[in-house]
């Protein structure tokens, strides 16, 4: 067995196995394989492959402090059954893989020597910042190679959680306001300034804009973002309209219903049918008030999750996008069998 500062080369029959059994490795001849660190710790614990000698966990740690939590993570991928390539062992493959990305899964009944990879994977640790534009560029690559967006995040205790990253465009059936709506809105009269700035507007009649405020006795509350449309489709210059406004007036324009999420952690909830008729599919995050880390992007996504919507974050790329971080199916969450 020889060493090099990222790995072991693996000689002997087992190597053989281990490669065309388990896909574990990278062949470097008939009875030769290539095993990352990480793939060494995980043949030492779930292969009886004894490691290179007594010390070497340490030696390797002080080339790579992240190795027990690679190793944690491919332990979570592989004790369910799914072969996993690291992206350094993918050289001898066409598979075109991210650079950023750590490795590529196969499910338990298919082989890298004959198919595809059904997904491309990444790790972070909890604490590690949340960098969104660079997340949704990968999705994006990841996606247009029709592979998963898996990232699995581990924490201080090793404990680890498995999510999908997915660029959504969410829609509904609420009919979208034209310029001539707002028009009609801004002209009516008697509207009172309420102290929290919102202001409310009396209203007798049948108000035909289900989507565009608040319903109270006698008449309608208008929240700023809404002052805010109303101002811009009067003056239809681009200053007037901020972050905050430029989504609500494009999740409207989605014939969507945004209504305040605060009971839920973010900045708007959103309807995709007449208020009343089913629950807010959706939970929108303001990208000025985001998760800053992934500690804090798993609370959002897991507080979603449990009131059965998804939770987006907007990113501008000409137009508004939206990018999910979500609990994978059931059959698909990786964690870690060792408990430590």
């Amino acid at each position: 067995m020889n060493r090099d500062a990222g790995g072991v080369h693996y000689e002997g029959s087992a190597a053989n196995r281990l490669w065309h059994k388990s896909a574990i490795g990278r062949v470097m001849s008939e009875d030769v394989i290539f095993l990352t660190n990480a793939e060494m710790l995980f043949c030492n614990e779930h292969r009886n492959i004894d490691l290179p000698s007594d010390n070497w966990i340490t030696e390797c740690l002080k080339l790579n402090p992240d190795l027990i939590e690679e190793y944690t993570i491919l332990e979570s991928l592989r004790k369910p059954g799914n072969k996993i390539m690291l992206s350094e062992n993918s050289l001898n493959f066409d598979f075109n893989i991210q650079s950023e990305s750590w490795g590529l899964r196969w499910p338990s009944d298919h082989h890298p020597r004959n198919e595809k990879p059904i997904s491309e994977i990444r790790w972070f640790h909890s604490s590690c910042p949340l960098n969104i534009e660079e997340l949704y560029q990968w999705c994006e690559n990841v996606t247009q190679n029709d592979r998963i967006a898996e990232v699995l995040i581990v924490d201080n205790e090793l404990a680890v959680v498995t999510y999908r990253i997915q660029i959504l465009s969410p829609k509904g059936d609420m009919p979208i306001p034209k310029k001539d709506d707002y028009y009609e809105i801004n002209q009516i009269q008697g509207s009172i300034k309420l102290s929290n700035g919102n202001i409310f507007i009396p209203y007798d009649g049948q108000w035909a804009w289900e989507n565009i405020g608040i319903p109270y006795s006698g008449g309608r509350i208008l929240d700023e973002d809404i002052q805010n449309i109303l101002n811009y489709f009067i003056s239809e210059d681009e200053d007037d309209i901020d972050i905050s406004t430029s989504i609500k007036l494009d999740l409207i324009n989605r014939g969507l219903h945004p209504r305040p999420g605060f009971k839920y952690g973010s900045k708007w909830r959103c309807y995709d049918t007449v208020l009343g008729e089913d629950h807010a599919p959706w939970l929108v995050v303001h990208p000025n008030n985001g998760p800053i880390n992934w500690e804090e992007a798993c609370l959002s996504s897991r507080l979603a999750a449990g009131v059965n919507k998804k939770w987006l974050y907007p990113i501008k790329k000409d137009i508004w996008n939206y990018i999910s971080i979500t609990r994978p199916p059931a059959d698909s969450r990786w964690n870690n069998p060792t408990k430590r």
